[in-house]
């Protein structure tokens, strides 16, 4: 199968590594044109880890156009903050019937890309899919080595709309089986699992951060920061049910993603968790868990939330808090309703749109 890989972080070059070790066809681009001489110099992307093996990725190339030309699937391994601008460059090479998945879409992904589209008057039919979450827990040792820490066995995706779902994961599931459907892109958006634990966790170890001290991300969780995080969670899962959706809790989640998962409570699967054993907290305040995970995670479930009517006093006080550690207002460049093209929806017009 011919695929194209749009980012080339982590995730994109784990991707491109090992779709390339799977037998296809696969075309990575990254805006970098450097970036693109460096890894083509390398001769191949070398997985470590949960993956081993040296994918000779076809093309690096930093000319979209190219890039996009004639692929069957466009795998969007960005970060969540580039949607909206991928949409709008990729608009005029985007091809009739090419599926387009985010990986991830974070919370409103697909809403948001297909806004920036519409603003472009793009009128060809694709397939827009929203993943829930990447495949790999993954980190990038060096241009052209990533560690593979864990690989997850379900993901969920849909299309938007819904009715694209089982056409578009016919296709995806011949390269990534783990794929499965889910009801709609609200149920994909609001399994945000990274936009409860990512702040929360990063908001309680502030000070040992900006100390610069060393610890495990996951694994160095305390019983107090898992109890805001659980009732965190039960905030997300309270806005699923407005939707008419059983979300999975959190514990559940960290079980039904890896297999193999010890232990009863969250924190006794954090711990016991393989692809959580390594991975470091941020040596900043300013990383990802806050820059990306409250725009297109905790800013759109809010939003969801208020259009839903439902009560969400922790997430509202969450969101000032983060803005004030890193001062800036997070809410500002995040998927509010406008920016996802909702402003004007009833709650039922939006059910809608998703089916």
């Amino acid at each position: 199968m011919k695929i194209t890989v749009i980012g080339a972080g982590n995730g994109g070059q784990a991707m491109a590594a090992h779709l390339s070790l799977l037998g296809h066809e696969v075309t990575l681009y990254t805006r970098s044109e450097v970036k693109a001489k460096i890894l083509k110099s390398k001769g191949g992307i070398r997985l470590e880890g949960r993956l081993n093996g040296t994918g000779h990725v076809a093309v690096y190339t930093s000319d979209l156009a190219a890039a996009l030309r004639d692929a069957e699937i466009i795998m969007v391994a960005t970060v969540a903050n580039a949607h909206r601008e991928m949409a709008i460059r990729m608009a005029p090479h985007l091809q009739q019937g090419q599926i387009v998945v985010l990986n991830p879409g974070r919370t409103g992904g697909a809403f948001e890309f297909r806004r920036a589209l519409d603003e472009c008057r793009f009128r060809r039919r694709i397939y827009l899919v929203e993943a829930q979450t990447l495949v790999y827990a993954c980190r990038l040792v060096e241009d052209g080595v990533v560690n593979i820490v864990g690989v997850k066995e379900n993901v969920l995706a849909a299309a938007l709309p819904a009715v694209d779902t089982d056409e578009a994961l016919q296709r995806i599931r011949k390269i990534y089986p783990c794929f499965h459907p889910a009801h709609n892109v609200m149920e994909t958006s609001l399994e945000n699992i990274g936009a409860v634990f990512h702040p929360s966790i990063i908001l309680f170890n502030a000070a040992a951060i900006e100390r610069g001290e060393k610890f495990y991300f996951y694994r160095d969780i305390t019983p107090g920061v898992v109890r805001f995080i659980e009732r965190l969670d039960a905030e997300r899962l309270a806005i699923g049910r407005a939707y008419g959706l059983t979300l999975t809790s959190a514990r559940d989640w960290v079980a039904m993603a890896y297999d193999h998962i010890l232990g009863d409570t969250l924190r006794e699967r954090m711990f016991n968790n393989p692809a959580y054993y390594d991975i470091t907290a941020p040596t900043t305040l300013r990383c990802r868990q806050l820059l990306e995970d409250i725009p297109t995670g905790f800013v759109p479930m809010l939003e969801f939330g208020r259009l839903a009517g439902v009560e969400t006093p922790l997430m509202e006080a969450l969101l000032p808090v983060c803005s004030t550690l890193l001062g800036e207002d997070l809410r500002a460049s995040g998927r509010t309703l406008e920016r996802m093209g909702l402003e004007s929806m009833s709650f039922e017009a939006l059910l809608n749109k998703v089916r």
